[in-house]
């Protein structure tokens, strides 16, 4: 199974790639996690729906046909750790590879969202777009580790 990570925006501070990096590479080789940044439409005066365009061109070519598509959306669903675990088990069943798409500052364009498989939220506060990287890598690794039967904190 392939996770793809894509993220609109290009440039993250050297802690959150650092972090990144170190949550990636904790998955086992059944696990592929990918991370494609695909650059931000530079805002100068054009339109929200100019620059949702520009944005969903490419991220929408940055995910190959076949993939499934979750988003990350302040109005998506709420899941605890335990309920990402089982979507992860869902997901690896299916056979099907995921794409987990983190927006732009103006996050995904509407209709890119509601066409999208599932909306999931990771929070209820707004967060920088580089700790959404890692708090995203972060909890896909903890729910691999629930998965894999390594002890939970809440148990």
């Amino acid at each position: 199974m392939r996770l793809l990570i894509v993220a609109v925006g290009q440039r993250v501070p050297d802690w959150a790639q650092t972090a990144y990096d170190d949550y990636a590479k904790r998955f086992p080789p059944e696990i592929k996690v990918e991370l494609k940044a695909v650059k931000t439409e530079p805002r100068g005066s054009k339109t929200l729906d100019t620059l949702y365009a520009a944005e969903r061109e490419r991220v929408t070519a940055a995910i190959p046909k076949g993939t499934r598509v979750v988003v990350l959306d302040e109005r998506g669903i709420s899941l605890t750790t335990k309920a990402l675990a089982e979507r992860l088990t869902r997901w690896q069943l299916s056979g099907d590879d995921v794409a987990l798409v983190i927006g732009g500052p103006d996050g995904l364009e509407p209709a890119f969202r509601q066409a999208a498989h599932e909306r999931i939220r990771l929070s209820d506060l707004t967060l920088p777009h580089a700790m959404v990287r890692v708090l995203l890598i972060e909890q896909l690794y903890r729910a691999w580790s629930v998965n894999a039967g390594h002890p939970y904190h809440r148990e």
